[in-house]
């Protein structure tokens, strides 16, 4: 584990660091001489044991970051460095020659006073060089002296009486000038801030004269009721070729363009390019980036194709390694996790089957993307918060996040986004015109023609283009790429890492990605089901466990469920050994929201909720007609109680003749109520027969017609 030169960190022990150079080892002996490489003291013996035990216990470590390595070419040394150097090393070339015994103090000290006298140098200029060869590596170029110290490089120089820099022309004339000191500098930094440095971008030329303005007054002077500052003649300031050396000694390019322009500005467009996307992935799988955008078309509704529904949102998540769109999702939710969580879905799912559900067939080979990868590169907001926990726990994938509007760091799908709108833009109807509309044109939300379904469907083809047949033209391939011939095309790429740089990609079930991604929400045990969103749904296992019947009389609860935003024909219950789930199923009566999308399901159901409340507002005004007309009728038959109740009748009586007349009542229905078929009409001038005559000849009266006759008495009345 260690050898000469060897650098060993120790721990920090009482707030002071060591660092210690091997300078021999004997191993058999058990022992090792060392010497701390910033304490200016001489070697000392270590057991080798002990050395090797600290850092395997981890009170010591391997220091690599050796702070007197220095690579030094031999063209590159004066002559007189040179000459010192040499000089050195013949004074001590012998006495390293002589290890160990050179460590030993006492014999050190009689080899130093031995050799110093035959080169006719003092002891300790003799010692002096052999610390520096100890400390500095034990090479002849650690002898060399450190003329790169001297004069204080870096250092500003003091200024004293004196001007400095050249002279002026003319200087009888115009003045000498004055020194920058210290005090001026500060003037300097305030107006570069105050002037400079603003969103008001200001020249520098018109900052040195605004600061002259401000800071530079001799007097002032009033005209017109206006008071004018008098500045300080030229030879009393510093000049303007003054303020702009030192604006350029001081200058902080960051600092500037971020306070005159934004410092989304300087990091998306002046900032140093030094990197490339691809040098982070080792191969397919090693990291992943995911992004969105906002499609420049409207789409129509699948329920009613009348419908304008905006535009979609698109999630796209591509390997950097290959540049190969590993997952795909088109719909309606705004940027959010929702929508990251499709996408990383479908990055896992069988392609194969997720074509074949909108129609489009394909073979495995032509889209071989059913991985997880090691890490994924995103947004803050969408990666963020709760969610992401069971991605990390669950999938053990690494989350890197995106600083805030540094669209440039996922450059690779920023750019897909960029090609692909270019690519289908032109052939789409309702897309965004952003050329300004005159008065009178058409409106092109009005030409949109295509629903989620079928702009999903476009968006698969082109990830197939993509994926088969793209030729990448900016990528950089590897020297092994070029040696196999590998063409820049996101498969070729794909297949030629899967051979080469295997190792990263991880498949995992469907089922097992799909319960660690998708939300989780809460429903409401009912006595009609389970709702969710409005929906309501059953299972084999509520109904076995007669839990909506539970809940009709006992009262309802809530669950926890796991569900699809895509699909809304099933939600999923945990159970509580978290090794299962139940599956519940969209109850059949509510057959219409099947195989329908959350975001399909949300805006019709919310359409629905608009149309009541238009409804509403002429329901209640029929309501009130309604109540109007119960209002007169009521209001007629009190009337008509008043103008024919009998005073005499007793309340008792009254209601002991409920039974007798239901009986009449009832009888005289009958007669109006019968069906009578070929029915004639009844002569007007006809004979009226007396009943009272009749009753006279007829010598069979029962009650039932004596009961007829006074009814009909009471009603011929009611209607006089």
């Amino acid at each position: 584990m260690i050898a000469v030169n060897t650098l060993i960190r120790w721990k920090k022990t009482d707030e002071v660091e060591k660092i210690e150079r091997i300078l021999w080892i004997d191993r058999k002996q058990d022992i090792a001489y060392v010497i701390d490489i910033f304490l200016n003291n001489s070697p000392f013996s270590r057991c080798v044991s002990e050395i090797e035990g600290a850092i395997s216990e981890y009170t010591a470590l391997l220091y690599e970051d050796d702070p007197f390595t220095k690579i030094i070419h031999e063209e590159d040394i004066s002559e007189l460095a040179k000459e010192r150097r040499d000089k050195a090393w013949q004074i001590i070339c012998e006495l390293i020659a002589q290890e160990p015994m050179i460590f030993v103090p006492k014999a050190r000290k009689e080899l130093i006073m031995k050799y110093a006298k035959f080169h006719n140098v003092h002891e300790k200029t003799v010692y002096k060089y052999l610390k520096n060869y100890w400390i500095r590596g034990k090479t002849i170029n650690a002898l060399l002296p450190d003329y790169y110290r001297c004069g204080g490089p870096g250092k500003e120089k003091s200024s004293g009486a004196a001007k400095r820099g050249r002279k002026r022309m003319n200087k009888e004339l115009l003045g000498e000038g004055i020194n920058v000191d210290e005090e001026i500098k500060q003037v300097f930094r305030a107006a570069i801030n105050k002037f400079y440095n603003t969103k008001a971008q200001n020249s520098l030329k018109l900052a040195y004269e605004l600061m002259r303005k401000e800071f530079f007054v001799s007097d002032y002077k009033t005209e017109n009721g206006i008071l004018i500052p008098i500045i300080k003649p030229d030879n009393e300031v510093p000049t303007y070729a003054q303020f702009k050396y030192w604006f350029e000694k001081e200058r902080n390019i960051k600092k500037e363009i971020t306070l005159r322009k934004s410092a989304k500005k300087y990091e998306q467009q002046n900032r140093a390019i030094i990197g490339n996307s691809t040098v982070e992935a080792l191969g397919p799988g090693s990291i992943y980036q995911i992004d969105a955008t906002v499609g420049d078309i409207y789409l129509v509704s699948r329920f009613n194709r009348n419908w304008i529904i905006g535009r979609p949102v698109i999630y796209v998540a591509i390997d950097v390694f290959s540049r190969a769109i590993a997952g795909l999702y088109i719909g309606l939710e705004g940027p959010s996790w929702i929508g990251a969580m499709m996408a990383l879905e479908n990055t896992a799912s069988n392609k194969v089957e997720f074509c074949k559900r909108f129609d489009i067939e394909i073979e495995e080979n032509q889209w071989p993307v059913h991985h997880l990868p090691e890490a994924i590169l995103a947004d803050r907001g969408e990666l963020e918060g709760k969610n992401i926990e069971n991605l990390i726990n669950g999938l053990h994938i690494k989350i890197q996040n995106t600083p805030p509007y540094r669209a440039d760091w996922k450059g690779i799908v920023e750019q897909h986004f960029k090609i692909t709108n270019t690519r289908v833009k032109p052939f789409l109807p309702g897309t965004i015109d952003s050329n300004v509309r005159e008065r009178g044109d058409k409106d092109y939300r009005l030409d949109a023609k295509l629903d989620i379904f079928q702009f999903t469907q476009i968006m698969i083809k082109c990830a197939l283009y993509h994926n088969n047949h793209h030729y990448l033209k900016n990528y950089c391939r590897e020297e092994m790429m070029i040696n196999d011939d590998v063409k820049c095309i996101p498969r070729e790429l794909w297949n030629w890492g899967i051979e080469n740089r295997s190792g990263k990609l991880r498949q995992v079930s469907e089922e097992i990605v799909k319960l660690n991604l998708m939300p989780t929400a809460t429903a409401t045990v009912t006595g009609k089901g389970i709702k969710f969103k409005n929906l309501y749904y059953g299972s084999s296992i509520t109904l076995k466990e007669r839990w909506f019947e539970k809940a009709r009389n006992k009262g309802s609860w809530r669950v926890n469920v796991c569900y699809d935003p895509r699909n809304l024909d099933y939600i999923y219950i945990r159970n509580p050994n978290e090794m299962d789930f139940d599956k519940c199923y969209l109850l059949e009566y509510q057959s219409g929201y099947q195989d329908k999308s959350y975001e399909e399901i949300e805006y019709l159901i919310e359409k629905e909720k608009i149309d009541a409340k238009i409804a509403s507002e002429k329901d209640l005004q029929n309501k009130i007609e309604l109540i109007t007309e119960i209002e007169h009728i009521v209001k007629e038959s009190d009337k008509q109680l008043k103008m024919n109740k009998k005073t005499e009748e007793s309340d008792r009586k009254r209601l002991g003749g409920i039974r007798k007349n239901r009986k009449i009542e009832r009888m005289l229905n009958r007669e109006s109520e019968t069906f009578e078929l070929k029915q004639e009409k009844v002569n007007i001038n006809s004979q009226v027969i007396d009943l009272e005559i009749k009753e006279k000849k007829s010598n069979a009266v029962n009650d039932l017609e004596l009961l007829r006759k006074k009814q009909k008495e009471a009603l011929s009345k009611i209607h006089e």
